[in-house]
């Protein structure tokens, strides 16, 4: 597989777009896993993909290692999940602004639907710290190994672990 999947990454680097097509096949429905388990939002989910996809064939010469292109474009899509979050801090820090002048009615509506009734495990999902959130996601939703996600996410493999460790514990509470 390995040296069909080089293959393949070959002639995308080469510009053949069917090749690139193969290769997104390959990878589409653990990137949306990962970033819908992340931003907890179907359609940011599918926008943060679509982004990290057009950012990876615009790339795609620059992945120096042809068999690590599902970990290359995970990191991408990493990045891009964090420039969403960042977004999400942005604007509740901005709705908060408007909130202190208004109603706050409809957002606490919302918390409690969201409590009624137990929680599915994505709202458990986004409870979990952002770095909980993903390095879990990167090893359940992806399959990545501690060292692979350490690698990606620059965090120490041992804290990976740990920070995995502590998400599972985490989600275990929450949905009993």
């Amino acid at each position: 597989m390995s040296f069909e999947l080089a293959e393949t990454v070959q002639r995308a680097q080469d510009g053949d777009k069917k090749a690139f097509a193969q290769l997104y096949s390959l990878v589409y429905k653990d990137m949306y896993r990962l970033a819908l388990l992340n931003l907890g939002h179907e359609a940011d989910a599918s926008d943060v993909v679509s982004d990290t996809v057009l950012e990876g064939y615009t790339k795609i010469r620059q992945l120096r290692e042809p068999t690590a292109f599902k970990a290359w474009l995970t990191a991408i899509l990493t990045a891009n999940i964090n420039k969403k979050l960042r977004e999400y801090v942005r604007d509740r820090n901005f709705r908060e602004d408007i909130d202190d002048y208004g109603d706050t009615a409809a957002d606490e509506k919302t918390d409690i639907q969201n409590t009624v009734g137990g929680l599915t495990l994505q709202n458990a999902m986004q409870r979990l710290t952002e770095e909980e959130r993903q390095v879990l996601s990167l090893s359940t939703v992806s399959g990545y190994t501690s060292e692979e996600i350490a690698e990606i996410t620059g965090i120490a493999a041992n804290t990976v672990r740990s920070k995995i460790s502590r998400a599972k514990e985490k989600l275990r509470k929450m949905m009993e």
